[in-house]
Parts: C-alpha cells; structure tokens; sequence
C-alpha cells in the first residue's frame, strides 16, 4: 500500500464555516476545502480525504455561525419529535407517520421506514410507517429527477397516502432545503394543522432555504420554512437542520446529506420505540448516547482505510476500462447497495450497467409498494437470480464483485454464490460485519476470504448497553460509508470529477440546471450569462441559439437534457479553450478526464485558456497542471488487486486504456 500523500490541518477542516468562504452559496452545495484537490488524489488519499468530510458530521460547534449535529438545539428538537412519533406509537389508530423526499432523501425513507415497521411487526404492532418518494418505486432504483421540480404533485402523493386518517406526523427531507416536491407537501400540511404537523429535515440554515418561485405556487420553499419557523415556537413544527459541513463531491447530499438523514431519523424513532415499549423516557442523554454510537461507527469502519482503498483501487480499475462493479448483497445491506449503486446515474453521469446492485429475495426482500418492476427493464432486475443469468455469463476478470453481508445472514449461501463468481472472475472481494463474541460461521468464513482478494471484516462489540436493532443500524450506516468510498472513488478515479465537482452531473432538474450554472462560472470565471449561453448549446447541440431555445423556460431545458450526455463537460471545455461544440466533443472523446481534457485543448491550435484561468490551476491546488505525475512518482505506484485476468491485466490509472469493441461488457470472457 502506498503511503498517503494528504493530511489535513484544524483550519482545513473549519475553513467552511468562515462568512468569507464561498458566501454565496449555502452550505450544501458549497466546495469542501478538504477535498480540493480529490480529482488528482490516490485512491489512498481520497479514503482519507473522505473519512475527513465524514468526521465533519460531528464536529463540535465552535461558535454561533452554525448549529451543528450535537448542539443542544438540535438534540431538543430530536427529543420533541420523537415525543411526537412516541404518540402515534401509543395510539396508532387512524394515525401515520410518513417519511418523504427526493433522490437519496427519499430511498432513505423507504429503507428506515422498511426497517422500523419490521421492528413493529416482531412486537405484534401494527405498522404506522409510510414512505413517499418522488418518482414513485421507480426512483427507489433509478433516477427520477422531474418529479422533484412539482409541488403538487407532492401534496397529492401525501394527500393520497393519508386518506382518512385523523393524526399525521408528516418527516419531509430535503438536504438543501430546496426540493419543490416536498415544499408543495410542507405547505399542504401547514394549510391542515387539525391533521398533519410537519417536519423538516436539511442541512442548511433556515435562510439559506431556496427562495425562487414554484411552478404554479404562490410561495417560496424560504416562506415555508418561515412559517414553520413561527409555528415552531408553539411546537406545532419542527425544524431539524443542523449543519454538517460541505459535502467531499460538492453537492453530492447522497452522501453526508444522507447519512445525516439516516442518523437523525433513526435516533428519532428509535427514542420513540423505546418509550413506548421499554418504558424508557426520551432523553437528553439517550439522544446524545446513540449520536456518539454512530460517531464511533465512523471511527470503526474507517479504521479498515487500507482495505477500503484496495475497494477503490479494484472498482476504479475496473471503471476505467469500461467494464463494471456489482454489489451482492444480503438483507438491509444490499438495499444499500441498491441506493449506492443507483445514485451513480445523476451523480457521475453513469450508465446503469457501471455499477449495480442485487439483493438476495429481490423484490420479495425489497417489499416495495409497488411490487416488482422488472418489467420496466433489465436496470429494474435486482434479484440474485437476475444476477446469475444476465450478468454472470459475461463477467470477466475486469469486473469488481463486492459480497456485502453480515453473520447473521445465510453465510452458506454468501460461500456458494463466491464459489460461482470465483469460476469468472478472480476480483472478488466482501464486506462482512459480525460481533466480536460470534463463531458460529466462522469456517465458512474462511472459505469466503479464501476465495476473495480481499476482505474487509468488521467486528462489533455487542455489550448489554447495545441492543441488536443499534447495532443493526450501525451496521447499516459503516456499509454505507464503504459504498459510498467506493463508487465516488471509483468515479474520481475514472475522471468523474473535476476539482471536488459533480462535473458530469445530469442537468435534468432546476436544481441540477442552478448547480450546472453555477460551476460553470465558478470553474471558468465567466459571467453567468456566458455560462448559461454555453449550458444550452451543450443541451440542444447547438453552435447558435435559436430564439425559441433561448425564451423557453427550465423545465423545457432540463427535458431535452435528458436525452444529451456530458452536458457540463462540453460547456467548461468550450468556455475555457473558445473552441467550438463539436470541437469539444472531440477533446473529450481522446481526453474523457475533462481536467486533462481542457489541458490538451489548451495547448492544441484552438484559443488558448486565458493566463488566469491558467494560473487559478496552480493556486486551487497548489501545484502546476504536471505536478501530479511527480507527486504520484514520489508516493510510489498504486496498489492494484494480484489477479490472473481472463481478458488482459489491470492498467494504472495513467496508462494507456485498452481497446474494447463497440460494446466491451456484451464481450464473451475470454476474448
């Protein structure tokens, strides 16, 4: 293992919350000083650099600027609502309690909904739980942006699923504070206060709130938050918005964003179950307990940082040569795998087959409300099975397989499926969560490591203080950060990202077409209008806009987007080189690493980049476009799996990319 080339100082990691640092921006979708220089990273430095942006969750508030996770204002609204959820538990009749949001936000409801409803079940309760996800069960498996841009049908999805009930405890997630979709349902409840008392859950400061117009509304998502801020006083809503620093790949709320959504829900209801059915009263000191459980988490999972990067190194590899990584997994771990896998698409620009996910039982262990979907095609196949007779076959040695389980699982069956996957594919590899007192399956264990390059076993102490559901969920919560390191630093690895962000994102939303705009004139420091000017020629392939491209409003931009690929990337290479569209195309088709990319054309015969834009590469990372190939040959050559690879041996980052055919995964193994 090479050793890190990246530390990091205290100044780094407060640097944020300075009122100077990006102060146009709100926190969630501001830069992360800790991750400016993550595209040029090692595999290494990226697992540091992440673990460092995790910690930020539970940083310690060091003055007024920003309430953070631990706060006392924080855990008193955490005690006031589970208090709430506590009623419903008590008195579930005609009564709900409904999680809903957008993206990751919204397959975060389904998963923590799902989880505590089972809990119910195995006390003989009936399920008071509800999930709402924008896009419907689709979204829970693939992209669906459009549905966030519409409020009303927000507040119609609520509105259905609460039909006839008398007492609705309404959790609405929105990291930004910015989904409309979930506005429109905030509104609906303040418009009903007889019947719903809502909830918002973000990582922003109420101010930051997104305060444009709504298609067909008179309010803002900023006035709702105002409204529930007055109505708050009277504790007839809540705000739960504590800020957790900016995220490693800017704007990516899949993965802070979200594993604050899973902290703060599942503390929330946790509290509330054990009041209603241990007889143990919410309290200040049980919140904070089972925050600092989950901070340990972190602590435990990134003690594992060497097989982590090995991960990273395995999936990137596998990325870069066009080829895919699959997550096999059991239980409530392979839903997560599920959310990581399908994040892909809108974050990097993905194709469903890069990275996917499968579940043991498929749709029977997802009991979705919608049932199966495999019949909206083969991205909705999810199932082993599906595994087994679609992807199988044409596995090569090319290919990551994650095994991802714990040791309550069949473990028998986690050794036979590794035992077919190896007759493919030497690149196997398993994370696998056990108690540190547990044998039981301990030979079959070996097994499973034998047969894997590596394995990244965590071992959980499992005291009387730690009941089976913390531990569970703790669980849950180190599989997500693994995922997470793995597919965004696969994805980096690949040249997804430029500086620390999302540059290849799907413009396919408002909040998407904001974000593209805004990085465009961040990265090449020209006037909004010239950004949004060359935003559009990338999404109707045009060279000149016509007038009706140009009066047509977002939601007809974010539309044709849908069909374009590599939107922002032809934007910031034709903004920073001057060339044309086309000519953009074809840098990106020989250089598809867009930072390497903008250098080649910058050199070539077309306009060169502007001596600013030249310097700004040196000082935002502190050294000149080359230095990373020095600071590479100092740290030392990366650490790349020790396989036996039916179809050519694994390349370096920087090395020449194989040639495949038109279509490399459809090859035969072998070929």
């Amino acid at each position: 293992m090479a050793k890190s080339d990246w530390t990091c100082s205290l100044s780094a990691i407060c640097e944020w919350e300075s009122p100077d640092y990006e102060p146009s921006l709100p926190v969630s979708e501001k830069s992360n000083p800790l991750t400016r220089d993550i595209d040029r990273a090692s595999a290494n430095s990226i697992v540091k650099m992440l673990q460092a942006c995790d910690a930020q969750m539970f940083q310690e508030e060091t003055g007024s600027t920003y309430h953070k996770l631990l706060s006392d204002q924080v855990v008193t609204t955490l005690m006031e609502v589970a208090k709430r959820v506590e009623l419903v538990l008590k008195d579930p009749e005609d009564s709900l309690v409904i999680l809903s949001g957008c993206g990751t936000s919204g397959r975060l409801a389904f998963l923590i909904t799902s989880g505590f409803n089972r809990a119910l079940r195995q006390l003989n309760q009936s399920p008071v739980y509800s999930y709402i996800i924008a896009g419907g069960d689709r979204a829970l498996l693939s992209s669906q942006e459009a549905p966030e841009d519409d409020p009303k049908l927000g507040m119609l999805s609520l509105k259905k699923v609460c039909e006839g009930k008398k007492r609705v405890l309404f959790i609405g997630i929105s990291c930004g504070l910015s989904a409309p979709f979930v506005a429109g349902q905030l509104d609906f409840c303040l418009q009903h206060p007889e019947v719903y008392t809502p909830v918002l859950v973000g990582f922003n400061p109420a101010h930051q709130a997104r305060d444009e117009p709504l298609p067909g509304c008179t309010f803002t998502f900023l006035s709702v938050v105002q409204r529930m801020q007055e109505l708050a006083k009277s504790h007839q809503a809540f705000l739960i918005n504590p800020a957790v620093g900016p995220e490693a790949i800017s704007g990516s709320s899949r993965m802070k964003g979200g594993s604050a959504t899973k902290i703060l829900l599942e503390v929330v209801l946790s509290a509330a179950h054990a009041a209603a059915f241990s007889h143990t009263p919410v309290a200040c000191n049980g919140i904070l307990l089972h925050l600092r459980a989950y901070e340990k988490t972190l602590d435990l999972t990134y003690a594992q940082s060497e097989i982590i990067t090995d991960l990273v190194e395995a999936a990137g590899e596998s990325l870069r040569c066009g080829r895919r990584v699959c997550y096999l997994g059991w239980g409530s771990l392979a839903l997560l795998g599920l959310i990581d896998a399908s994040e892909c698409n809108p974050t990097f620009g993905a194709d469903f087959e890069d990275v996917r996910g499968f579940v043991s039982g498929g749709y029977r262990e997802l009991n979705n409300k919608e049932g199966p979907l495999t019949a909206l095609g083969p991205e909705f196949c999810i199932a082993h099975e599906d595994f087994l007779h679609q992807v199988l076959p044409r596995l090569t040695d090319k290919d990551t397989v994650l095994l991802i389980y714990t040791h309550s699982d069949d473990v028998g069956k986690v050794v036979d499926l590794a035992r077919r996957v190896r007759e493919k594919t030497a690149n196997l590899h398993a994370v696998y969560h056990q108690t540190d007192e547990d044998t039981s399956a301990a030979l079959q264990q070996d097994e499973i490591s034998r047969l894997c390059l590596s394995t990244l076993k965590i071992a959980w102490l499992q005291g009387a203080s730690v009941s089976a559901s913390l531990l569970h969920m703790q669980w849950e919560l180190s599989t997500k950060l693994v995922l997470n390191a793995v597919s965004t630093g696969a994805h980096v690895l690949k040249g997804k990202i430029y500086q620390n962000h999302m540059i290849d994102v799907q413009v396919t939303n408002s909040k998407l077409y904001r974000r593209a705009t805004r990085l465009l004139q961040k990265l090449s420091g020209r006037p909004e209008s010239q950004c949004e000017e060359a935003l559009l020629k990338t999404i109707y392939g045009a060279n000149k806009l016509t007038l009706d491209m140009t009066t047509s409003d977002v939601i007809t931009h974010t539309c044709t987007a849908v069909t374009r690929t590599k939107v922002v990337p032809l934007a910031l290479v034709c903004l920073l080189t001057g060339c044309s569209l086309r000519e953009a195309e074809s840098h990106l088709e020989r250089q598809p690493v867009v930072r390497e990319a903008v250098e080649f054309s910058g050199s070539k015969s077309f306009r060169p980049m502007c001596p600013r834009d030249l310097s700004s590469f040196g000082n935002t990372f502190g050294a000149e476009p080359n230095a990373v190939g020095r600071r590479r040959a100092k740290a030392g050559p990366r650490k790349v799996p020790d396989v036996q690879p039916n179809s050519g041996k694994f390349t370096s980052r920087h090395a020449e990319k194989p040639v495949f055919h038109k279509h490399p995964r459809d090859q035969p193994a072998g070929t």
